[in-house]
């Protein structure tokens, strides 16, 4: 975490939103760049952050989805690239 930075604009430090962690490893989540209001999703203790162009916008959406009742409303209602 302390060397992720917002692949868009390169603003330091991103929002953690844990929603599965085992023993300091974050499972599941979401990175949040409060500056360009990206989000990234961690899927498998990986975030995914690529540029908008090369995100699988069906990954994302799958994402949000299924954590809409867990993700702040920054994320699920007004999150770039896209939202529910």
């Amino acid at each position: 975490m302390d060397m992720l930075v917002c692949p868009i604009d390169k603003h330091f430090p991103l929002e953690l939103i844990e929603i599965k962690s085992k023993q300091d490893i974050v499972m599941e989540g979401a990175l949040f760049c409060v500056k360009c209001a990206r989000f990234y999703p961690i899927i498998e203790e990986i975030p995914i952050m690529l540029p908008d162009e090369l995100r699988d916008k069906k990954q994302d959406m799958d994402f949000l989805k299924n954590n809409k009742n867990i993700l702040p409303q920054k994320i699920i209602k007004d999150a770039k690239p896209w939202h529910l």
